[in-house]
């Protein structure tokens, strides 16, 4: 049996695992991310790696993180909540400090390969996920691979344009993170009832609906109906097996329930649109990018023989 060390890099805590190489975990810790000094955001990372070889022989490290990861050169680009993790080589740093391979991952990528792995997309080939957050993010997996792109932007599904308006010599547009992330649920609920964004959060949005509240229920509709239209749209442009959902909004029990009765109504739109799109949400939850890194790591260093993968 083989061990490895892996980390999920938030912008709020680090959690890291030790992780055999079918998957399973032995230990989990978290710490706070450190933002702003590398040096202390390696001496807290190799930290954790120390205490686990206390215990462990770790035979790698693998990571997953926020950011555009080029998986090639160790290299962490684009822009996160943690400004000091971008630019340094993490292969060079945490390789040269512990004798260890390395090998990381964006983390949008690497839940949907824990999903891929062991989750709600095991025995598929063919997957969108989509991240509903604060924004929305997400990965596509063409034949059991995670396709990036020729810019690293594949699966940054929040881009997409979902109202476009033209009028008075002027154009106006949405994306679909501005119409259907969990911020733009809040943003409408505190526009339809007349009160700062500040004072409200998801949860208060539902909790008001559940208590008759309208203009907080108007507010949801408008956010799932967004959110089907973009889980439309994905299904015509790419035509996966499955489209599965992530985020904590995504542990709502009638979350899935409520996007299909969307899609229903916009299928019945479209005469053309002979396809429901399969959707569901994340089987591991919070766990799922810790599996998707030591996926992405068992893949990459060929270590994937006895463990097992994705159905091909």
């Amino acid at each position: 049996m083989r061990y490895y060390i892996v980390f999920d890099i938030g912008g709020t805590y680090v959690k890291h695992a030790v992780m055999n190489e079918h998957g399973d975990f032995f230990e989990k810790g978290r710490y706070r991310s450190e933002r702003h000094d590398f040096h202390q955001f390696r001496d807290d990372l190799l930290n954790a790696v120390r205490q686990a070889q206390a215990n462990y022989e770790l035979s790698g490290i693998a990571i997953s993180s926020a950011g555009s990861v080029d998986s090639d050169l160790g290299i962490i680009g684009g822009s996160s909540a943690l400004p000091c993790i971008h630019g340094p080589n993490f292969k060079e740093v945490f390789g040269g400090a512990t004798g260890l391979p390395v090998e990381l991952e964006n983390d949008a990528n690497c839940a949907a390969l824990g999903e891929l792995w062991k989750g709600a997309g095991r025995h598929c080939r063919d997957i969108a996920f989509v991240i509903v957050g604060t924004g929305i993010g997400g990965a596509i997996v063409k034949d059991g691979r995670i396709h990036k792109g020729a810019h690293l932007h594949g699966g940054e599904f929040g881009y997409m344009l979902m109202d476009v308006r033209y009028g008075n010599g002027r154009i106006e547009c949405k994306t679909w993170s501005e119409l259907a992330a969990t911020s733009a649920l809040i943003r409408m609920a505190a526009e339809e009832k007349g009160m700062p964004e500040r004072e409200l959060d998801g949860e208060k949005v539902f909790a008001l609906a559940e208590r008759g509240d309208e203009a907080a229920q108007k507010a949801i509709d408008r956010f799932y109906f967004s959110l089907a239209q973009g889980i439309f749209n994905l299904q015509y442009a790419y035509d996966p097996e499955k489209i599965i959902l992530g985020g904590a909004i995504s542990s709502r029990p009638d979350f899935v329930d409520e996007i299909n009765k969307r899609l229903s109504v916009l299928l019945s739109l479209v005469p053309i649109a002979k396809v429901q799109p399969v959707v569901e949400t994340c089987q591991f939850k919070n766990d799922a990018n810790l599996l998707g890194a030591l996926y992405h790591y068992l893949e990459r260093r060929g270590e994937l023989g006895e463990a097992s993968g994705p159905s091909h």
